[in-house]
């Protein structure tokens, strides 16, 4: 059985793989604009999992 916790941790692994892949992409990309897209989305999604990680451990609270 998988606990809250579990689901959690999973979830934010799998931000973080995806903003570290969208920032490798980043830096193949071919236009400026690309780029800038890529690496945007990619800090997005690292700041999401941070957030999401502190979360989980009890250091803040969700915006209301």
């Amino acid at each position: 059985m998988t606990t809250t916790t579990d689901e959690s941790r999973r979830h934010i692994r799998q931000l973080r793989a995806q903003a570290d892949k969208l920032a490798a992409d980043a830096e193949h990309a071919a236009s400026t604009a690309e780029r800038t897209r890529l690496q945007r989305r990619a800090e997005q999604l690292e700041s999401d999992s941070d957030q999401e990680s502190m979360m989980a451990a009890g250091d803040i609270y969700p915006a209301q």
